[in-house]
This record gives C-alpha cells, structure tokens and sequence, in this order.
C-alpha cells in the first residue's frame, strides 16, 4: 500500500451535533489510508456505534483505543453495563466492524517506509500524576476536591469487579506490558493510547490538579522501550506535537465546539506516516 497514509483522530464526542458533522465529513484521501481512533468517541454505546460503523465502511483499516467517555455508565445510555464487562461488550462491537482493538493482534501497517506494529492501548490512570503538593493518591484527590476540579469518571467510570481504577489500570498496564513485550522485535511500533504516556504534556493544563486523570507513571519509558516511532493520544484536548527521546508524540483530538471552534480551521485528521514534511500545518 505505497500510497496510503496512515491517519489519527481522538475526542470526536459526536453527542454535539458539531462534531456529529465532523465525522460525518471525514474521508480517506485513498483506498489505503489507515484510521487511527484514539478515545472518546462518545458517552453512549450506540454512538461509538454509529461513528466506528461509519468509518470502517470508509477506511481501509480502523484503530481504536478507549477513552475514558466510552467507558461511562452514562444514566442516559440504555447500555447499563459497567467496568471491564462494558469494555468488553465494546471489543465484541469492533470485532464486528472489523475495527482492532486493544484485544486483538496489532496489525502491521506497511505503507511508505519500514513497515510497523500499530498497537492501540488501554492502561486507564493510577492518581500517580499527583497534584500540586500531594504525595499520596488520597492527597491529590483531597487537593482535587477542595479545589473544585475533579473528573467526571468519579461518578460514571465504574471500575468493576476491580477496587479502584488505579488497581484496574494496574492490572491493564501488566497485561499491556506481557503483549508489547511479544512483538517482533525487528519492527518499530506506533503506540496509541487515549491517555499520554508520559507526564510532560499535562503540564501546560490550566488545572494542574486534573493531571491525575491522566495517565500513569507506569509507562513513562514505553516509547524507548518498545520501539516507537510515534506516540498517539488525545484527552487533553491541546492538540499538538512534542518530542520525548527523539520519539514524537502527537495529541490528536478534536475536542468540544467551544474548543475548537476558536482555533484556527484545520483538517481533523492527523497524518502519523508517512511523516508529513509541514508539520507546521499542526
């Protein structure tokens, strides 16, 4: 596939009919390019439906890794499951689009350039980007609390059967460690998480407190150690590139109309590979 791309996209939320619009827009510019979705499609099952139906039909391949939206129990969604059974029940619709999963074998794109292992993720946050001051997790929390900033998972990502959430990521970040450890080791990969995989890109958050939802300590070495050639992610909705180790680390999200309503238009869809030569397009 010589002349596909291999495309990226995060935080559609398509409950805003502005961004429904978005996606209803979004092409592939060839029969091969590749679609990458990073997390947060939406809150209620039947729409994460409605978009990953809609974009396998028009990509040669999806990706999709989970956003912590998705994972709600949202009191509205006639979807009522909870935690790993609503992930789960997640990984059976993308099987039958045809979309891969953090549960399946990571496919190979092979487009211009050395072929690599696109690996979506999903190791959820621990509280170990602990907020201002805070050495425990039930510190940061307290700090989060009074401050008035805590996220919304609080009350609608259920982390069943496990404790917490920090003991469910715990157990996702072994099992995300044994698979990446398995890859060809002759192949570089592209890691795609909904949450970035070091602590850097939280800094600039207007809120420091929320950094806390935002990933883990656990994978803060996994773009050496398992070869990346690039770091995908979105949740922050700061849409930008950085540089960590020589790898390059894109955060793709669209975000909410109020967000990216005031920035200057763009195409919704970043290019990973081939690596564009105007980056400053971003």
């Amino acid at each position: 596939m010589p002349d596909g791309k291999l495309l990226a996209v995060s935080d559609l939320h398509v409950a805003y009919e502005e961004n429904r619009a978005l996606v209803e827009g979004m092409r592939p510019d060839s029969d091969e390019d590749w679609l990458i979705v990073a997390g947060d499609i939406a809150e209620k099952y039947a729409d994460v439906a409605w978009a990953l139906r809609l974009l396998s039909e028009r990509f040669a391949k999806v990706v999709w890794a989970p956003g912590n939206h998705e994972l709600w129990t949202h009191p509205k969604d006639p979807c009522d499951l909870r935690g790993e059974k609503r992930y789960r029940h997640l990984v059976e619709m993308c099987r039958e689009l045809g979309v891969a999963t953090p549960e399946d074998p990571y496919p190979v794109w092979r487009g211009a350039g050395e072929p690599v292992a696109v690996a979506p993720l999903f190791v959820l946050y621990d509280y170990s980007f602990r907020a201002p001051g805070a050495t425990t997790m039930e510190e940061s929390l307290r700090v989060a609390h009074d401050a008035g900033i805590v996220c919304t998972d609080e009350y609608f990502l259920h982390p069943d059967p496990y404790p917490g959430r920090d003991a469910w990521c715990r157990a996702r970040v072994e099992e995300t460690e044994r698979r990446l450890s398995a890859v060809d080791p002759g192949l570089r990969t592209v890691l795609v998480n909904h949450f970035p995989l070091v602590r850097h890109p939280t800094l600039i958050l207007h809120h420091p407190e929320f950094a806390q939802w935002c990933g883990t300590e656990l994978t803060a070495d996994w773009h050496t150690r398992f070869r990346a050639a690039s770091v995908v992610y979105g949740h922050l909705h700061i849409p930008r590139v950085t540089w960590h180790d020589g790898v390059r680390f894109e955060e793709v999200s669209i975000g909410y109309p109020r967000e990216w309503g005031k920035r200057p238009p763009r195409t919704p869809l970043r290019e990973i590979l081939p690596v564009p030569d105007d980056r400053s397009a971003w």
